[in-house]
């Protein structure tokens, strides 16, 4: 038996944090220096933050911003968002974050990861993978939050991103994304068995057993926004965690 992380994950966007749907629908939740606190009651085994529109936008990590959100944070917190340069690494680093959350710069300069893991540790880098169908219905790995596709399946880019030296997979779908339909499991055991390093699961956790059966399919995580800053009935905001974060699998 070991334990399984269960991480919540926020989305900042200009200093405030929004939850999306499907990667488009945007809601307004609130301060992230207050999520913070707020996860810190709770013991959450980790925290991801990620700037969703940076790279989109064409700019870079507010440093300063991060770096006030994770002087307030008990735990592990990883940073994604516009992160192009060793340099940007280092400074989320020294920001106080244990990881960063590499996506839309390794298609562009994959070898960002093995430069940052050869001073960090390869633990230190976690590669995100944003999933979707096409228009032709093919599920392929998109970049630029959605908004671009690639021509890499998702067994395809997973391999070339752990040959490339990642620590870690975030693998997200897009599709599932704000839903509650629960994970699309059929995905993460496509890629969860075809790399040796952990797995993140994401997009579309509803409850607990979400949770285990995104394990059962290959997990070594899992990860959350909606299921953690909402009340399902009414939608109203929320932040909140499972009682029982400290599941077994």
């Amino acid at each position: 038996m070991g334990r399984v992380r269960i991480i919540p994950v926020l989305l900042l966007n200009k200093g405030g944090l929004y939850k999306t749907i499907q990667f488009k629908k945007t809601t307004y939740i609130g301060d992230p220096i207050n999520a913070v606190k707020i996860f810190n009651e709770k013991e959450a085994d980790e925290l991801i933050l990620l700037d969703y529109t940076a790279s989109i936008e064409k700019r870079g990590p507010d440093f300063k911003k991060i770096a006030e959100i994770a002087g307030e944070a008990f735990m592990p917190m990883a940073y994604g968002g516009a992160i192009r340069s060793l340099d940007d690494a280092k400074k989320v680093f020294d920001a106080g974050y244990e990881k960063i959350v590499l996506n839309s710069v390794l298609f562009e300069q994959i070898s960002l990861i093995e430069r940052v893991g050869s001073i960090y540790g390869s633990q230190a880098v976690v590669c995100a993978i944003d999933v979707k169908k096409n228009w032709l219905g093919k599920t392929k790995v998109f970049a630029y939050s959605g908004t671009s596709s690639s021509s890499y399946t998702p067994v395809e880019w997973a391999k070339r991103l752990e040959q490339a030296g990642a620590g870690e997979i975030f693998l997200n779908s897009i599709d599932r994304d704000g839903t509650w339909d629960g994970y699309d499991t059929d995905l993460i055991h496509s890629v969860a068995y075809v790399v040796q390093i952990p797995v993140v699961a994401c997009g579309g956790a509803g409850s607990m057993d979400d949770f285990k059966a995104a394990v059962t399919a290959g997990a070594s995580a899992v990860a959350a926004g909606s299921m953690f800053v909402y009340q399902k009935k009414g939608m109203g905001v929320l932040i909140s965690f499972p009682s029982q974060n400290k599941i077994l699998i």
